[in-house]
């Protein structure tokens, strides 16, 4: 079985889950990702008080990572 992902428009997303609806062998599996606000706002005073060595480089990060 394979699945698929689609990124439908917000207008158009009614008709078109109708539509799949009508197709016996579809599942339809909603889902929404948010991010709640209190995390948000961890990330925003993160940014605003880091200072400059508490950031690495991309290429260093990424090799720690593979690592």
């Amino acid at each position: 079985m394979r699945q698929l992902t689609l990124n439908i428009p917000d207008k158009e997303y009614d008709f078109f889950v109708q539509l799949l609806k009508k197709f016996e062998f579809i599942k339809i599996k909603e889902s929404e990702y948010e991010i709640p606000e209190s995390h948000k706002q961890i990330v925003r005073e993160r940014i605003k008080t880091a200072k400059p060595d508490d950031y690495i480089d991309w290429d260093i990060a990424e090799k720690k990572i593979k690592a």
